[in-house]
């Protein structure tokens, strides 16, 4: 006779729909939740499942929150939660962009789109491209806009 047991990680979309305005790109999007977790099997049934943990992904640029385990299991048990910036920790900050329309200000005219960085990224953290003037974190040693080196 033979066991099949193990362990392994897994995850789960939440179903959770908020809208809001984005504070690290500034633009408008949702917070999709998810869960992550270990779980122990049994001849590949699930059994038990430990070291649950709650993430916000924004769909606007693709910034990951850590959130409260409070609130993620209120919102893994259906109830109706609305998620503040406290309940959240940044644990990794979105490109900016994403597969829909670039943050702009305005067409100049000339067929060039004036780049600018939403109200809530102007501080010292940020580069300016010197090819096309785009303003991006200062993590990034490539312009997301041109491709060019920062």
């Amino acid at each position: 006779m033979f066991f099949i047991m193990g362990m392994s990680q897994g995850q789960k979309q939440l179903d959770y729909n908020q809208t809001v305005i984005c504070g690290v790109c500034g633009r408008y999007g949702r917070y999709d939740v998810f869960m992550t977790y270990m779980y122990f099997s049994f001849f590949f049934i699930p059994l038990f499942k430990w070291n649950r943990r709650y993430y916000v992904q924004t769909s606007c640029c693709g910034s990951v929150y850590e959130l409260n385990p409070e609130k993620g299991r209120m919102i893994e048990y259906g109830q109706q939660v609305t998620i503040e910036s406290e309940d959240m920790l940044l644990q990794h900050r979105g490109t900016g962009r994403s597969e829909r329309e670039p943050f702009y200000d305005e067409d100049r005219g000339d067929g060039k789109t004036v780049y600018e960085t939403p109200p809530q990224l102007t501080d010292s953290t940020m580069k300016k491209c010197p090819s096309c003037g785009y303003m991006a974190a200062s993590d990034f040693e490539y312009c997301p806009k041109c491709g060019r080196k920062l």
